[in-house]
């Protein structure tokens, strides 16, 4: 007779990021291979919060990120291209070939509509994003761009270009938003795992495997103490 397995408890991970954010696609490609590495991966459920750092940012308006950004900083353009080049060294380093002279400044608000309306392909989806956005120069506040990159990432291109076209999805943004704001979160990336636990930025991969250690450790922790309790 064969001894059924007893399920244990999953710890979620919640990531707020934003496909505009280098530093979010960055600590993106370093939590993939923590995750990748770790021993209890398949009790990790992750999911993608929305986080917009310039909502601002008009739709269509195709300016170069680069442009966009010493004119919202105030910076002088040259200040802000020695800062992009540090990010792409940091970049490379994961994998990632970003040139930022051909990385176009968008809203992201459909974007994330998009990772919501994605489902189980969110986490493929995310990465498809930013690599359109950060080394493809494509425009990803274009519907038919987001169209054709959720195709890539396989999804139906008439049911994304429908859903699109219809409000579908944005009150999860907005409540992903929101949830930002209660717990405090200021910057991207932002991991919590447990709604108890958080990591701010893109760390290196051991902080990220403590942390999901400690996620584990902590719903372990949970399902002891509700045992002990319903005894």
């Amino acid at each position: 007779m064969t001894t059924p397995r007893i399920a244990l408890p999953t710890a979620h991970i919640e990531v707020w990021s934003d496909i505009a954010c280098p530093w979010c696609y960055i600590g993106n490609r370093r939590f993939a291979a923590a995750l990748d590495e770790f021993e209890h991966r398949d009790r990790v459920e992750v999911t993608w919060r929305s986080y917009q750092l310039a909502p601002e940012t008009p739709v269509g308006r195709r300016k170069p990120e680069a442009e966009a950004l010493a004119e919202t900083k105030g910076m002088p353009l040259e200040q802000v291209r020695q800062m992009f080049s540090q990010v792409s060294g940091a970049a490379a380093e994961v994998g990632v070939e970003i040139d930022f002279d051909t990385v176009i400044a968008a809203n992201t608000f459909d974007a994330h509509r998009l990772v919501h309306l994605a489902g189980a392909r969110g986490e493929d989806l995310v990465e498809a994003l930013f690599h359109a956005h950060f080394v493809e120069g494509e425009v990803v506040d274009d519907r038919e761009t987001l169209v054709r990159i959720a195709a890539s990432a396989g999804l139906d291109a008439d049911l994304v270009r429908a859903a699109l076209e219809s409000d579908a999805a944005a009150d999860a943004v907005r409540a992903d938003l929101l949830a930002a704001r209660q717990l405090g979160v200021t910057g991207v990336p932002f991991f919590v795992a447990n709604r108890a636990v958080a990591v701010s930025g893109a760390q290196p991969e051991d902080v990220f495997l403590a942390l999901l250690q400690r996620a584990i450790e902590d719903v372990d922790s949970e399902e002891d103490q509700s045992v002990r309790d319903a005894r």
